[in-house]
């Protein structure tokens, strides 16, 4: 039996299965590979802001690539249908390529624009390679919360042509440089994300003419159904139930509460974000398919991680939340820094299952995600303008330390030193762990950073934010500690609005410290020479290793030596059992 036959019969041998899926997941990190290596801004080649994959021809989100925010990938599962709608299969032709930002259709920013390209084989369109990526500029206003319409965010672009036939579309490509501030760097990533889409396409038929595949339905029908009925078992193993949690953000004039009811009916589940705080009038708010994105995430990676996330694991998750609410507001609702509260919803459902499944979850972390859009003019008179991400600890795990300084749930990476410093003005003063900022715990949350940031031209420069957890920490979990709150100031001493666009004279830096993450089990129960070791690496002073641990640490360095190295720090025992039992925690335990 051939390979076309068997992909064609109603059950598809294991084997076979396996090798398809795997040179399809190939194909998907062969695309994105393409985008970082010919991608023009650094949000897309340096931050990894981005999401590939392959779709069936009815919509059906296949496979993607290894790197790609949820806020991309699962939105952009959800965005190819809207597509289809305005441009069925059937109406396009080899070398045509479609593209929108519509937030409310894709990934919920008019910045992040997706591209949508149609493979054909024989003259028959067999597949859908899409990818969506925050560019550099969308003009507007500078990228930040404080727009009171979507409208003044950005050229909005509806689902239409970038290429028809091959030909492009010189109308749009004038339209977008004229309103972007960037132009060279946008077109350059918009060429980027259609050669991906075609590296992409030419591997797949390269794939289908190996194995005599006239289409990837039947395929694509076998990895869904499997993905859907491993996250419905998974399910099946909580107990039915309902179980509600709540969180706060710090918002942009007040605080921000969001709430999650979690219920679970045989191998289905709903997760209803009813009782969330109504729609903001600055651009905070979550459209609902950037909800989905994040909800649904945290669902597969709270109960079955390893399944691979396709059409299938979105099928057993709904998603609700009321129109008019911060987590799906009514258009033309502000959106652009949609991820301040859209981060938090990985956190949000956790805490609700926690109880439920102790042993799989991390504590809460710091997200969301801290951006920053730096914008000035070099001496020699050229303006820049550059986005970047930071990112503070990870929340603790049942049997692990939280992560220091990564980006969960967004998947993004921040930008060297050296980048920033090549590309533009701006001089990075300091970047460090910040010690005692992770929860302590059994298992300690992940540690944030320091981080300054100053011009270098002697000319006024500006910055726009979108920073939260400045008033409420990440929490820890069953007797974990919370982590440390972020800060913003500026060297005047004044801490304005983390949300604000400023505009800074030359001398005046800025100093950003994004949160820890909170801690799992009882701080006093962890290893006094894990302690130790957090101690000699910088993520716990000795002063906190006795205040929150209950370890004592004694330095013998000497005065003369400048440096602090292992061997100069050491337990004494006899402090750290005395500080324990007084403080009730030497024989304590968290239930577990």
């Amino acid at each position: 039996m051939t390979i076309s036959q068997t992909v064609t019969a109603t059950t598809i041998d294991p084997i076979t299965l396996e090798v398809l899926w795997n040179r399809l997941l190939s194909v998907c990190s062969e695309q994105q590979a393409a985008l970082m290596r010919t991608a023009f801004s650094t949000i897309v080649r340096e931050s990894q802001d981005l999401a590939c994959g392959v779709f069936d021809v009815r919509g059906n989100m296949v496979a993607q690539s290894e790197t790609g925010t949820p806020g991309h990938i699962n939105a952009m599962a959800t965005g190819v249908r809207h597509f289809l709608k305005v441009y069925p299969p059937e109406s396009l032709s080899p070398g045509d390529v479609l593209l929108t930002n519509d937030p409310w259709m894709t990934a919920g920013q008019i910045n992040d624009i997706t591209i949508l390209t149609p493979v054909f084989r024989n003259g028959t369109c067999v597949a859908l390679f899409a990818n969506t990526c925050h560019v550099a500029d969308i003009g507007g206003r500078i990228l930040s919360a404080e727009a009171r319409e979507v409208y003044e965010e950005g050229l909005y672009l509806p689902i239409m042509k970038l290429f028809d036939k091959g030909e492009r579309n010189e109308i749009l490509f004038q339209i977008i440089r004229g309103n972007v501030r960037l132009p060279d760097e946008v077109e350059g990533d918009l060429y980027a994300m259609t050669t991906c889409n075609d590296v992409g396409g030419a591997r797949l038929l390269e794939l289908m003419d190996e194995f005599d595949l006239d289409t990837i339905e039947p395929l694509s029908d076998a990895i869904i159904e499997r993905s859907e009925q491993a996250l419905r078992a998974a399910i099946r193993e909580l107990p039915d139930g309902v179980y509600e949690n709540e969180l706060w953000s710090d918002g942009f004039e007040a605080p921000i509460v969001l709430k999650a009811k979690v219920i679970v009916e045989g191998d289905s589940m709903t997760v209803d974000h009813t009782g969330s705080s109504p729609q903001s009038r600055f651009g905070i708010n979550s459209v609902l398919n950037y909800t989905h994105a994040y909800t649904s995430f945290a669902v597969k990676a709270a109960i079955c991680p390893d399944v691979p996330h396709n059409e299938g694991s979105f099928r057993p998750v709904h998603v609700m939340a009321p129109e008019g609410t911060i987590l799906n507001p009514k258009y033309p609702a502000p959106v652009a820094a949609r991820h301040i509260i859209g981060h938090f919803l990985p956190n949000l459902i956790f805490g609700a299952l926690v109880d439920v499944i102790p042993d799989r979850l991390m504590a809460e972390g710091a997200a969301p995600l801290w951006a920053t859009v730096f914008r000035g003019e070099e001496k020699t008179g050229r303006t820049f303008n550059l986005t970047i991400f930071q990112c503070g600890g990870t929340g603790a795990r049942p049997t692990k330390d939280g992560l220091n300084n990564i980006g969960f749930p967004s998947g993004v990476a921040g930008v060297p030193a050296e980048v920033i410093e090549n590309l533009t003005a701006m001089m990075l003063e300091r970047r460090e762990i910040k010690p005692d900022s992770g929860g302590p715990g059994r298992f300690r949350g992940g540690c944030g950073q320091y981080t300054t940031f100053r011009t270098t031209s002697g000319l006024p420069w500006s910055m726009a934010g979108m920073r939260d957890r400045t008033q409420f920490r990440a929490k820890g979990y069953l007797g974990g500690k919370d982590g440390a709150i972020g800060e913003f100031f500026l060297s005047t001493g004044e801490r304005p609005n983390p949300k604000a666009y400023l505009t800074l004279e030359p001398d005046v830096s800025a100093t950003l410290e994004p949160p820890g993450g909170g801690g799992f089990f009882d701080p006093f129960t962890r290893d006094p020479e894990a302690v130790l070791q957090d101690v000699i690496y910088g993520y716990v002073t000795v002063a906190g290793a006795e205040r929150d641990y209950g370890v004592k640490i004694t330095c013998s360095k000497r005065p003369e030596e400048r440096i602090s190295l292992p061997e100069h720090y050491a337990i004494d025992r006899e402090a750290t059992r005395t500080l324990r039992e007084r403080s009730g925690g030497g024989g304590r335990r968290c239930r577990s």
